[in-house]
């Protein structure tokens, strides 16, 4: 039996269309859908970053109080700086003397996970105390003046930059940071009662982890 031209266009169309149909319903696994974010993009994945202290202390005080003001990290890509939160207050001082041999919280906070390239820490004052030690510490928000005798440490750049490259991992990440007190501090004047301070802050990676 011949069918008609009509019939066979018919026929075509209606093979075409349910394949069409099929391949419509087809039980493929989906592509992962993106968390959007306030923005409109995708949400970054996360990390904590820890920035722990040491010290090697200036051996001729009893205490070495330094203050940071600032603690960040430089990232790979975007190439950008992220100041890493203190782990309370908007600065935080150490006793060196107290970080030997112990180690304090500096900074920590979420930060974005990736490939960093340095990390930067500001020392904003110091001062060196002779006669007592510290009542508290290692690190705060502040920490009490021992009383007796003290001397101010000039600081002409506070300012350190590590070049140190480090991944931020999403289970975390914790950097050991070094103050070496005795190589940062040095005795300027004759030292007949006018002796003098400088600081020229010496502070090394000891490990990232």
């Amino acid at each position: 039996m011949r069918l008609s031209h009509a019939l066979v266009l018919t026929i075509a169309v209606g093979v075409i269309t349910v394949g069409a149909l099929a391949c419509g319903s087809s039980s493929g696994n989906p592509a992962t859908p993106t968390t959007p974010t306030q923005n409109g993009g995708s949400s970054a994945v996360t990390g904590t970053m820890t920035v722990r202290l040491t010290d090697s202390p200036f051996s001729d005080a009893k205490a070495l109080l330094v203050t940071f003001s600032e603690v960040s990290v430089h990232s790979a890509d975007p190439g950008d700086w992220t100041t890493l939160p203190f782990a309370t207050g908007t600065s935080r001082t150490c006793d060196l003397k107290q970080l030997s041999g112990a180690t304090d919280v500096l900074g920590v906070g979420p930060l974005a996970a990736g490939h960093y390239t340095q990390i930067r820490l500001v020392v904003s004052s110091a001062t060196l105390y002779f006669d007592n030690k510290a009542t508290t510490g290692p690190c705060a928000p502040s920490i009490a003046p021992p009383a007796g005798a003290s001397a101010p440490v000039d600081i002409p750049s506070g300012e350190v930059k590590l070049n140190n490259e480090f991944t931020v991992a999403t289970a975390g990440t914790t950097m050991l940071l070094d103050f070496d007190g005795d190589q940062s501090v040095r005795q300027t004047g004759n030292g007949n009662g006018n002796a003098k301070y400088m600081m020229s802050p010496v502070i090394r990676v000891v490990s990232v982890q």
